[in-house]
């Protein structure tokens, strides 16, 4: 879309090298054939850096050259690329997820969290202004007339994720101004999350932190919130198995991902390891629905025998 808009005009690779550079940050995606632990320590990481900006920009140029074979304004060329990378960075920056632009500098996560990592309305209006010129020329074929609706209907759709980003922030910092003024079983929050609903901005999901618990609560901006709807889950007592967990250097990193962990103790329950050890991202779900569990088995000394990530629900 950024391309129709107008950057286009600049070279005639840039229509090619745009989507490239676009998706050249996910090269992390490649991590995942090591399986889903390192595929987590990776996403989101050296590749999504701002450091790394102007390297992802390059590689996508490249990669455009060589496949084409044919000379370039290399000028016009590496700016629209390093749009194209930085349009990456700004979505994700906006989704719960977030991501690390600080990277090998410092390791925290940064996201706005105001849309969903999938979100509906996004794609349905990207898809309508990808469709439409082509239903345009066809119609236009049959008139015998020409159609420019290409650039048109990008600039649209490139306003409209602009406005509904904006709007999407604003109703975001009404859910939480609505989840924090809240007393929850007498206590009150020491952090809080509302995360977005792929369909329905007006929806959000909320996450709350006490001193003894987290509630996960449903957030309707058209509705009146109850506080003591929500789903309550009592943070475990302090104890040796939770102490050598979060020694782990895996359950750390996950701890800088997420401020909102559920651990769980599950004791004996494997054959070969004395104790269980499972942190969840209340952001993502619930030991109803789990996702994003970080596990490890412990033996009997507590040293840690295996360690494993799941964005579904864990094996034993």
């Amino acid at each position: 879309m950024l391309s129709r808009a107008g950057l286009n005009r600049t070279a005639s690779e840039v229509r090619w090298i745009m989507p490239v550079a676009a998706l050249a940050p996910d090269l992390d995606v490649a991590a995942l054939k090591a399986g889903s632990l390192t595929y987590f320590q990776i996403h989101r990481g050296l590749t999504h850096a701002l450091v790394m900006a102007p390297v992802m920009a390059a590689l996508a140029v490249a990669l455009v050259w060589l496949i084409l074979r044919r000379r370039l304004r290399w000028g016009p060329a590496y700016l629209a690329a390093l749009i194209g990378v930085a349009s990456h960075l700004a979505l994700d920056w906006t989704n719960i997820y977030g991501t690390r632009f600080y990277l090998p500098f410092s390791g925290k996560w940064i996201g706005l969290g105001i849309l969903n990592v999938v979100d509906a309305w996004i794609w349905m209006v990207l898809l309508l202004a990808v469709a439409a010129p082509f239903l345009a020329r066809l119609v236009n074929s049959e008139m015998g007339a020409r159609s420019n609706a290409a650039r048109g209907y990008a600039i649209f759709a490139l306003s409209f994720i602009l406005v509904y980003a904006f709007t999407c922030w604003v109703l975001h910092g009404r859910a939480v101004s609505v989840v924090e003024s809240r007393i929850y079983e007498g206590d009150v929050p020491v952090r809080v999350a509302v995360v977005p609903n792929p369909v329905n901005p007006l929806r959000w999901t909320g996450v709350v932190e006490t001193r003894g618990f987290f509630m996960v609560h449903r957030v309707d901006l058209l509705d009146e919130f109850d506080p003591t709807a929500g789903r309550l889950y009592y943070k475990p007592e302090p104890s040796p198995a939770l102490e050598a967990a979060a020694r782990i250097p895996e359950f750390q990193q996950y701890a800088n991902f997420s401020p909102f962990l559920l651990w769980r103790v599950f004791p004996g329950l494997v054959e070969g390891a004395e104790t269980r050890v499972e942190a969840m991202d209340l952001r993502f779900g619930t030991p109803e629905q789990p996702r994003f569990v970080m596990s490890a088995l412990l033996g009997a000394n507590l040293a840690p025998l295996r360690t494993t990530f799941s964005y579904g629900r864990p094996r034993n």
